[in-house]
């Protein structure tokens, strides 16, 4: 596999070509219309906060540059019950289709199966991409300050607030914690996984947390897969991740979630 960076580059890359197909094949003013009969949106953060304890946004993910396939046999919506009916407070499904292999219609699905919020996790870089989450119906979207630019992210966040939504923002990069608060969201995810490196160290979160204030919700994203990482996380008072690969790759996706919950 190419080194991260490159990795990165590329998906921005063909996100660009893909954006611009989509555009040519519908015209966002025809998804504009969809709006209107979009389900209502369901509050993401407030589910992340919902009681004590640890919150976990549980990803419907069939595979990943760094992983390969993950899972064969992936029924987007009969997962997301799964998660939902174990402890998940939210769900996330990733709707890339060249480097995840997901799509926009896993995520109408698993939202019209489960009573959580969803998340649309991809690799946003264009109001095109806002408002087809909304259409689809997601509640949520995610932000990843190393792909936008502080124009960029700004209009982004604000855009998806205006059709109703809540922005995960994510960072790697510490010095790019700074110019995300700047905005004052309710949720900044730390990804665990070096973009370099591909190695996760769930340190980074933690080391992050005391520089993110008590109003913003820290989700702690990779890198989680034993019960020990959970209360590790508990004890620097994160009580929220995102999981994706443990769960998807484990025999008995429920009781995985039940392991990690306790």
């Amino acid at each position: 596999m190419q080194n991260a960076p490159d990795v990165l580059e590329r998906i921005i890359a063909h996100k660009h070509r893909e954006i611009a197909a989509a555009r040519a094949a519908r015209p966002v003013e025809a998804l504009v219309e969809r709006l209107a009969a979009a389900p209502p949106v369901r509050d993401f953060a407030a589910a992340l906060r919902a009681g004590p304890g640890m919150h976990v946004i549980a990803e419907v993910k069939r595979a990943s540059p760094s992983a390969g396939l993950i899972r064969a046999d992936v029924d987007p919506p009969a997962i997301a019950r799964e998660y939902e009916t174990h402890g998940a407070a939210c769900i996330s499904v990733l709707t890339d289709a060249e480097f995840f292999g997901g799509c926009l219609a896993d995520l109408e699905a698993v939202r019209n199966a489960v009573s959580a919020p969803v998340l649309r996790k991809d690799f946003l870089l264009d109001r095109y991409q806002v408002v087809e989450a909304r259409a689809a119906g997601a509640d949520c979207v995610l932000l990843i300050a190393e792909c936008l630019d502080d124009c960029r992210l700004r209009d982004l966040y604000f855009y998806a607030a205006e059709l109703g939504m809540e922005s995960l923002i994510e960072i790697y990069e510490p010095e790019n914690l700074e110019r995300v608060l700047k905005l004052e969201p309710a949720l900044v995810g730390v990804n665990n996984r070096n973009l370099r490196t591909m190695q996760t160290d769930l340190a980074h979160s933690i080391a992050l947390r005391e520089r993110v204030p008590e109003r913003c919700l820290l989700v702690s994203e990779s890198g989680i897969s034993r019960r020990e990482d959970v209360q590790r996380l508990l004890a620097a008072n994160v009580t929220a991740m995102l999981v994706g690969e443990t769960l998807m790759r484990a025999p008995d996706i429920g009781e995985k979630l039940r392991e990690l919950l306790a």
